[in-house]
């Protein structure tokens, strides 16, 4: 189907092609036939696709800013670091695409032999490119990247998500829902603007009956990297993340301190779990990223019915 008026009424509502919204646009007589409410064949053919790929873990986190790029990165190279395991990561941020830049690709340069990554960057002619899509575009984009990507043999595929609840997560849910998702990992920072987002997301996870691994509270302190000494920047007002999960029975994976060391290694593309081996951040990174692998053996396909819309 061709880009959709921004007022479409959406190919399941009674109004499809018979709105006054639907006048003039190119699906309409596609959607007033109801072929349009057909399952996306797409699925199927992503299902077979995505069967060399053992594991999918998306990262969701509910407010910008709160490091799930960061950690996105950092799971993918800890992952990577056995070079019996095959990791791909795709960034499914398609207005902010930052992973070519966290994992060092904008340039000439090349990963681990196992490591790949995908990302509407690397499409783009200027890392300063805009891309100003409306969903069905963007939805579009995303079913491209895991049906028409040679992922090959994977042991994890991380997805990397925009802040939020809408069409990129509906999207990597739906099209990966008769795939099998191993589960979400969400991130959050201590204090409550954040906590509030992560709620709504955890709630999303319910309602598409999406599993959720954990989740990780980043910046949960700073600890210098030269007195060790740590201070608490953001105060948690209600107890931050641990009370949240114990609220909300969802497990707590781990909480990173920040260390400025994090930003340099983004900024320059490298790991920051191997320019800083012995920081309490990638302490904390390694102790997450062991108990996600330890839910992944755990579960098997169950061919659970994940909710697309």
């Amino acid at each position: 189907m061709e880009e959709v008026p921004h007022d479409c009424p959406g190919v399941g509502s009674a109004q499809a092609g018979r709105g006054a919204s639907c006048q003039g646009c190119p699906n309409q007589g596609l959607c007033a036939s109801g072929a349009g409410a057909a399952p996306d064949p797409a699925i199927e053919e992503i299902k077979e696709k995505m069967k060399t790929v053992k594991h999918k873990i998306l990262v969701l986190s509910g407010k910008g800013g709160v490091g799930k790029s960061t950690f996105s990165a950092h799971l993918a190279h800890g992952l990577a670091e056995d070079e019996n395991t095959q990791v791909a990561l795709l960034d499914i941020d398609i207005c902010g695409p930052s992973i070519p830049k966290i994992m060092g690709l904008e340039g000439e340069q090349f990963l681990e032999d196992n490591l790949e990554v995908m990302s509407v960057g690397f499409l783009l002619s200027s890392p300063d490119d805009a891309v100003i899509w409306r969903g069905p575009k963007k939805n579009g984009m995303i079913k491209q990247f895991l049906r028409d990507v040679d992922w090959g043999e994977v042991d994890y595929l991380i997805v990397d998500t925009p802040p939020g609840t809408s069409d990129e997560h509906l999207s990597a849910v739906q099209y990966l829902a008769a795939a099998h998702i191993d589960g979400a990992v969400i991130i959050t920072t201590p204090q409550e603007v954040s906590l509030q987002d992560v709620r709504k997301e955890i709630n999303f996870c319910h309602k598409v009956k999406l599993p959720i691994i954990g989740v990780v509270e980043n910046m949960s302190g700073f600890i210098c990297p030269k007195c060790q000494k740590e201070s608490q920047i953001f105060p948690p007002t209600t107890g931050g993340a641990e009370v949240m999960c114990q609220d909300l029975k969802v497990p707590l994976l781990g909480k990173v301190p920040l260390d400025p060391r994090i930003g340099k290694s983004c900024d320059k593309g490298q790991s920051f779990l191997v320019e800083a081996p012995d920081s309490p951040a990638t302490l904390a990174y390694r102790s997450i990223i062991q108990r996600i692998q330890e839910f992944c053996s755990l579960r098997q396909p169950k061919g659970e019915n994940l909710v697309g819309s």
